[in-house]
């Protein structure tokens, strides 16, 4: 049995088709970790879907209007980048509810882990770059609601700048958002976070891990999060699609890690949400977001 548990919900695939976004990897990632013998079907746990008061906490009530009815207009789509269906709005939901879940989990355990989220382009009134609900606000939301934590920090190393994250916690001073991205990609307009560390083209594993790791101790010098939300994108790999980042999978795995020890080093129980990958080979991304898993077990097994 691993020391924390792996959220995960069938529904969580976006139902896209063919699209740069693989949706259908939470399910491969399910698969992988079983295959190799890291995890056994009982170090799973499902989610319930967030409900809609629990939306509400981050998103305007008209965005979650219309989609819950299906009537978002043509610019909200092309804003969105990704088709509409029933199953894409209840995925959303389910990944809202997972990484709440996997925030409850993590005050209990020490750590929790979504097989899914990380939709940190989301805004409170519209959707971008395929996130329509950020799923980490939502959560931190629900839990200072319910008085669990007051204070939490989000830490993004996806590729792409976490701009949502960013627009909804700038005037909040209980929520510190550091993010880590390549500056000349998507977004092209970036709110400031509180910390960001805006990283050249083709960046590799040594100094990227330099400047994380300068810019997480930066940021717990600043800040004493009584949760940390980590959005472990897979798409800083040097083959992906969307990235012009230079990282290897051990590069990747490295981070990982390094992001765990800083959490462990500072008490601070931590949130995984896996967010972007886009490999040019499917399995790579299956494997980037498997090893996230194999070093939370490393870090937190000690």
């Amino acid at each position: 049995m691993l020391p924390f548990k792996l959220v995960y919900h069938e529904g969580y695939d976006l139902n896209l088709g063919s699209h740069v976004f693989p949706s259908g990897k939470y399910r491969m990632i399910r698969d992988r970790l079983l295959a190799d013998g890291f995890a056994e079907p009982a170090d799973f746990v499902e989610p319930q879907p967030a409900s809609d008061e629990d939306i509400l906490l981050v998103h305007q009530r008209g965005w979650v209007t219309r989609l819950r009815n299906g009537t978002l207009d043509y610019m909200e789509l092309m804003k969105l980048e990704i088709p509409y269906s029933r199953e894409m709005v209840e995925a959303f939901w389910l990944a809202a509810g997972g990484t709440t879940l996997a925030a409850r989990l993590a005050l209990r355990d020490g750590i929790g882990f979504n097989i899914g989220g990380g939709f940190h382009h989301a805004f409170p009134g519209h959707g971008e770059g395929f996130c329509a609900v950020h799923d980490v606000a939502v959560a931190i939301r629900k839990l200072q609601r319910e008085k669990l934590i007051e204070r939490a920090m989000v830490i993004d190393c996806d590729v792409h700048d976490g701009n949502g994250t960013a627009a909804i916690f700038a005037s909040d001073p209980s929520v510190f958002t550091f993010s880590i991205h390549q500056f000349h990609n998507y977004p092209s307009f970036k709110p400031p976070s509180d910390l960001d560390v805006n990283l050249e083209d083709g960046v590799g594993d040594e100094k990227y891990l330099e400047l994380l790791g300068e810019a997480c101790r930066k940021a717990f010098c600043e800040f004493s999060p009584q949760l940390l939300m980590y959005v472990a994108g897979a798409d800083p790999y040097r083959e992906d699609q969307l990235g012009g980042l230079a990282l290897s999978i051990e590069g990747l795995m490295a981070r990982d890690r390094l992001v765990f020890n800083c959490s462990r080093e500072h008490h601070t129980p931590a949130v995984v949400t896996l967010a972007g990958g886009y490999a040019m080979r499917l399995e790579d991304t299956v494997t980037i977001h498997s090893n996230t898993a194999k070093a939370a077990a490393a870090v937190y097994w000690k």
